[in-house]
């Protein structure tokens, strides 16, 4: 499952962001976009997700999913999971209830068990039925991740998912995301604008001032 990606130009009404920007990532491979604020960083995630605010940002490109063209379809339909900065749980649900939200439909037992396991992979078993405003930032990051990987996405794209922990959460959680899309075999793109989260150094687009 390779994600393909060209972004011929990428622009507000002013400044051109991103131009001829063209990467590729096989299974299992985590790219890293970096660069400083306003380069384009998280708009190149938002035109890959089919998320971009077209009233805002032109932009011309080509999304590619193993050969297969994702630019015309509406974002639930290409496959693409989000992890952001804050973790979006529902402050209304239990910690059950935010993974379950996450499930594709199915028999209950069989979407159960999956939000069991994913408690589970997470260091959370028993965690269920907690209120998600109980949890440290570590556990409601991790809980954060399985929610997007219960989706069963395609592909990841990470908006500085670790900028909001501190040195040492950060660190155990960026070894978690890379361990599990490593283990999904699932490509990835991670921004940030910190070089210790890069994945693979032989992974890394710097992205320019916007100009």
């Amino acid at each position: 499952m390779t994600l393909a990606i060209h972004i011929h130009r990428l622009a507000t009404r002013d400044h051109t962001l991103v131009q001829d920007l063209r990467f590729e990532v096989a299974p299992g491979q985590i790219l890293t976009l970096m660069g400083p604020s306003g380069c384009g960083k998280s708009s190149v995630l938002a035109a890959i997700a089919g998320t971009l605010d077209h009233e805002a940002l032109q932009c011309e490109s080509s999304v590619r999913l193993d050969g297969q063209a994702l630019d015309a379809l509406p974002t639930a339909a290409r496959g693409i999971g989000l992890l952001f900065q804050e973790d979006l749980l529902f402050a209304h649900m239990t910690v059950a209830e935010n993974l379950l939200f996450a499930v594709p439909a199915g028999p209950k037992r069989d979407r159960l068990d999956a939000v069991e396991r994913a408690l589970s992979e997470a260091g959370l078993a028993g965690f269920g039925a907690r209120d998600p405003a109980t949890l440290s930032g570590g556990q409601r990051a991790r809980i954060a991740l399985m929610r997007a990987l219960l989706a069963h996405p395609r592909v990841l794209l990470l908006d500085e998912p670790f900028s909001r922990l501190d040195a040492a959460l950060r660190d155990q959680f960026r070894a978690f995301v890379f361990e599990h899309l490593r283990a999904r075999r699932m490509p990835a793109v991670l921004v940030t604008h910190d070089a210790a989260d890069i994945a693979d150094p032989a992974l890394v687009i710097e992205l320019g001032h916007a100009r």
